[in-house]
Parts: structure tokens; sequence; C-alpha cells
């Protein structure tokens, strides 16, 4: 799926949010960003407060009025924590941060005209404040937002008569780079931390996907792929490959007469024994349920060997809170077939000589360290 790269805002700053969330109409209000006035509160209280070193700059270079003082201060100093305060009040405070963030937008558009059309200050604000609800990632945000800001840009310059003083003065220019520069810094700051989150989540989803949650050992699907390399590269390129399928005897008795929760040691218990027998190369893997596989690139002698090996270990098995608990396993083993046959007729035969094996403990005939086979 397509990652968003959620940016802290600047006017306000909106935190990473998943984007399902943001746009889910039927989300309840619980799980719609409770908390997200308190996290766009530091940042509209760092934009705005940035925002204001160029409007000042203007103004004092304007002589401008106490009006125009009085609405720096309400927008860029008190605004912010009105607006936190209204988000936090409300009983759905997503809804009354979308609204918040159009009211971001209409004062910033105010502004423009108060400095008289000043170039570089209106230009850096207003791509500011359009560029975060781009950034948001809240679908439309920014449509919703843009009349508000030409309207407010529309009644300033006639209030002001739409006076045109577009030259910035080195002063100017000087009050507008904190917002640049912190602006910038900002969003790489944020950026690095939510790419390595998705890094990071990435890795999971990874491990979730190849390793079996409960064992450590290869999912199916992932031993799978192997499996099936393996028997490739022994169909055209003659490697050694044997296929070694695992069944725990009685294992459903195990659970009814333990609990569940031994049960699901006794297959981690065996799930090591079976990665620790297996050599360099090997995949093993859990099926589902009480079932395990292992592509060994191995003679068949030696994956016998490691059979016999596992089998020895998994009897030996000793469970602290259970002393009286015993395990077995039923082994089936199969060469690899030559060309022709796949990864499922390959299992097929290692699966006939694990049923073997089975029926031979209810007969009693099965040797300790004895694996069936059955021939291709």
């Amino acid at each position: 799926m397509p990652i968003r790269l959620i940016l802290q805002l600047r006017f306000p700053a909106l935190a990473a949010v998943p984007k399902a969330v943001l746009t889910s109409p039927g989300a309840p209000s619980a799980t719609r960003l409770q908390s997200l006035p308190k996290r766009t509160y530091r940042f509209r209280v760092l934009g705005m407060g940035l925002a204001a070193l160029p409007l000042i700059a203007v103004l004092r270079e304007l002589d401008a009025g106490w009006l125009s003082w009085l609405w720096v201060t309400l927008t860029c100093l008190v605004w912010p924590h009105v607006a936190y305060f209204i988000a936090r009040r409300s009983p759905d405070p997503f809804r009354a941060e979308l609204r918040n963030f159009v009211i971001d937008s209409l004062f910033a558009g105010s502004w423009v005209p108060m400095m008289h059309f000043n170039l570089l200050p209106s230009v850096i604000l207003l791509t500011v404040v359009t560029a975060d609800k781009v950034n948001s990632g809240i679908r439309g945000l920014w449509l919703r937002a843009l009349p508000g800001m030409v309207l407010a840009i529309l009644v300033g310059g006639l209030l002001t008569g739409f006076a045109m003083q577009p030259q910035t003065s080195n002063t100017v220019l000087l009050a507008s780079l904190p917002i640049l520069v912190i602006h910038t810094l900002a969003v790489s700051l944020s950026s690095y931390r939510l790419v390595r989150k998705v890094q990071q989540q990435n890795i999971t989803l990874d491990e979730i996907a190849r390793l079996d949650a409960l064992t450590g050992l290869e999912s199916r699907g992932h031993w799978q792929m192997h499996a099936e390399e393996l028997l490739v590269a022994h169909q055209v390129e003659g490697r050694d490959a044997t296929l070694l399928l695992i069944d725990v005897d009685r294992f459903k008795e195990i659970n009814d007469r333990f609990g569940h929760a031994t049960g699901d040691d006794v297959l981690r218990g065996i799930a090591e024994i079976i990665r620790r027998a297996m050599p360099v190369g090997s995949h093993p893997g859990r099926l589902g349920g009480d079932e395990f596989a292992a592509a060994m690139p191995s003679t068949f002698t030696d994956a016998t060997v490691a059979a016999g090996s596992i089998r020895s270990s998994v009897a030996a098995l000793v469970f602290p809170r259970f002393p009286g608990l015993r395990c077995s396993i039923s082994i089936g083993l199969a060469e690899a077939p030559e060309a022709g046959l796949d990864l499922r007729e390959w299992m097929e035969v290692a699966d006939r000589a694990m049923y073997r094996d089975k029926a031979s403990l209810r007969t009693g005939a099965r040797h300790p360290d004895e694996v069936s086979v059955t021939p291709l």
C-alpha cells in the first residue's frame, strides 16, 4: 500500500495520523484523533509565532496603527490557545480541528493586505499555510481553506484600499528567514522520524509474513517459496535436497489434558529442536497446527541422521510444570523428485511416509530412532 508522509504542520502542524482515520466519516469520535488538538497545539503556537516576525517587521516599516498590531497579537499569539480550547471542548475534536485549519488560512490571507502585499513575506506565508493543508493528507482540505483565504485577502484589500508596497527590505527579509529555516528543518525532522517509523513497521510486517509467530520458524508461504527454490536447484543443477515432514503425536490429547498453553510450549520446544538440527542452508517451517516441515540441502542419508536426532531430542523434552508429560513425533522423509514433479508431489511423498510412521506408533512397531521413508 502507498506510504503517505504526513508532515508536522507549521501553521498549524498535524502530527503523523493514518489517512484512513483522518478521512473515515464513520469512525467514532473516541478513535478520531482525540489527542489531535494537543499535538496540533504545539505546532500552531510555533508556526503562528514565527509568522509574527515578518509581520512585525513590515508593520514597523509601515508605521501601522493599533488595529493592525491588535490583529497580529490576536491571530499570532492568542488564536493558537483559543483554537486549542475550542477543539478540546468540542464533542468531536477532529472536526473542530478541521475548522481551525480553515481559520488558520483565513488569518494568513488577512495578513497579506495588512502588509500592503509586501512580496516576500506574503508569498512565504501563503505558500506555507497552503502547503500545510496539502501535507496533512486530508483530502480536499487545502481547497476547502482556499476560498476563505482569498476572501480574507479581498476584504483586507478593501479595508486598506489595496495599498501596494511589494518591495521587501533587508530587515523584512531577515525577519522572514526563521520561518524558512525552521519550517524546512521541522519538515525534514518530521519526515525522517516518520520514514524511520515506517521502515521499522515494514521490517516488522516482513517478519510477520516470513515467520510463524508462535515458533519463530518460517511461515507456510515463506517456507513453500524456499522449498520450491531448493527443488528447482536440485532438478536443474543436481543439488542435494531432502524434504522432512513432522507431525506431533497425540497433540490434541496434550491440549485437552494439559491445556493449550502447554501445547504451545510443546510446539515451541519442538521447533527449537528442529532449528538446532538443521544444517546450514536449510529452511524449517511450520505448516500449521502441529505440523512442521524442513527443506534440507542434504543427502537422504544425512537427512535421515538429522531426523533421528530430532526424534530422540523431542522424546527427551522435559516440561517443569508437568514432569510426566512426554512427547513424540511422526516423521516422513522424501528425496527430491526429478524434473517434471513439483513441490506438491514432493510433499505428498513425504506425507505418505509420515503417516506410515504414525501408523507404526499405533501398532507398536516403531523403533525410537527409525524414520519412515516412502519411495518416489
